[in-house]
């Protein structure tokens, strides 16, 4: 290995990334700020659906956004934009802004938006307008509508990133992935920015109607703001929800050199596969007991560290048992001591966009040392071996400490990710 080689792989290698901007439009606010307020709050954006569509479907509610995006963004731009995109491209807006909308040199600027879906809206809707109305009247942006790097792209095009656009597609592990891509791309050197998360908006009678099929959903139709209930033993599914969290991902020496305020270090991710069940996670949790693992000890810390978990914790009998296995198998004795919150209580199930929202709130957490509540919880499951966070917000030790995120997605795939305060 040349000189020039070793020295560039050793300035790589010590690249530390930290987050200097975040972003999201969910079920209980339109920005990254009124969803954290909401979560703190224990505020269900759960509600019925009021479109005649659903009536007859065996699920008529899902977490729907709280700010519409076509209310943010200007008509003729939304109207090229799959749901989907919108919702991508106000979260990644307020994430850039809230980052000081630094200069780069659009060289080093990349993006990294994941999807679990896409825009399958799109696709549905100019299908029944190619059946009702002619091929004439399908959309000549429909194709970019449906792409699933489609809200990776515009994000992309809006800010003119040229270090690489990317789209991980990992199921409900997709967000959490493409934050742990944009760490690397960071690390690794080929870029000194990249804003990254999650979005999906996928609510619509066919998704309800598969998901319904598969037995997958809670089907609590007559209060649907009680239907998630992580770690409950009355949960019967998870809840469908919508929405993004983006986050801007900067090498800590070029935050430091334009005065960047940090919120926090992506100190590693843990990566694994269950080789299991294409919608069924291991029941023991052994996939995801080696994707917690691998992040704890490539971030360097002890389990002693961890102050808070934001929890997969979907509300399905068999997937929040497994992740309790897992994080108590890694965890051992430590466990008692860290704080567990299931935020889809509260904004339901987003998918693709789920490991980045709920990173957006690990990551204040972690910034304001307070933990989120997990709600609906009335009889805990005795299987369940967690210090859940019940009823109110709860404060988390000062001092350096750090927090883990899970996400874990149909077909086995299993992400980590630990932020590390600075």
């Amino acid at each position: 290995m040349s000189t020039q080689r070793t020295e560039r792989t050793e300035r790589t290698e010590q690249r530390r990334v930290v987050v200097t901007g975040l972003g999201a439009s969910t079920p209980v606010g339109g920005t990254a700020a009124s969803t954290w307020e909401g979560l703190l709050a224990g505020r269900s954006g759960v509600r019925t659906i009021e479109d005649e569509r659903f009536a007859e479907l065996p699920v008529r509610f899902a977490g729907q956004l709280a700010v519409d995006p076509t209310e943010v963004l200007e008509r003729p731009e939304a109207r090229k934009l799959d749901r989907s995109q919108q919702v991508a491209l106000v979260a990644a807006r307020e994430a850039w802004a809230h980052a000081g909308s630094p200069e780069v040199d659009p060289l080093r600027l990349g993006v990294v938006v994941a999807t679990g879906i896409g825009g399958i809206v799109s696709l549905l809707d100019n299908y029944d307008i190619l059946n009702t109305r002619g091929w004439t009247r399908v959309s000549p942006m429909s194709v970019p509508q449906l792409m699933p790097n489609g809200s990776a792209a515009w994000v992309g095009l809006d800010l003119g990133a040229q270090a690489g656009i990317h789209t991980p597609v990992s199921a409900c592990a997709s967000g959490a992935e493409a934050i742990g891509y944009a760490m690397e791309m960071i690390r690794t050197g080929r870029a000194d920015i990249v804003v990254a998360g999650g979005t999906e908006a996928c609510i619509h009678p066919i998704t309800i109607a598969a998901f319904g099929a598969m037995r997958a959903l809670s089907t609590r139709n007559d209060e649907p703001e009680r239907a998630s209930r992580p770690y409950d033993k009355g949960r019967d599914g998870f809840v469908m929800g919508e929405g993004a969290g983006v986050v801007v991902l900067e090498s800590a020496e070029h935050a430091a050199a334009r005065g960047a305020t940090v919120y926090a270090e992506v100190a590693s991710q843990g990566l694994s596969a269950d080789g299991h069940h294409i919608a069924q996670p291991e029941p023991e949790g052994r996939g995801a007991t080696r994707a917690i693992r691998s992040a704890i000890e490539a971030a360097g810390i002890a389990p002693s560290d961890l102050i808070h978990i934001n929890a997969h914790a979907t509300s399905t009998p068999q997937g929040d048992i497994a992740e309790s296995l897992a994080i108590r198998a890694v965890l051992g004795d430590a466990t008692d001591g860290v704080a567990v919150s299931g935020t889809k209580s509260m904004t339901g199930h987003l998918l693709g966009g789920a490991g980045a929202v709920e990173s957006v709130a690990a990551i204040l957490a972690l910034y304001h040392r307070i933990a989120p509540p997990t709600i609906n919880i009335e009889d805990p499951d005795d299987e369940i071996l967690l210090d859940v966070v019940r009823g109110e917000a709860r404060p988390l030790r000062s001092g350096d400490a750090a927090v883990l995120n899970n996400s874990f997605g149909f077909g086995g795939h299993n992400v980590a990710l630990v932020f590390r305060s600075v």
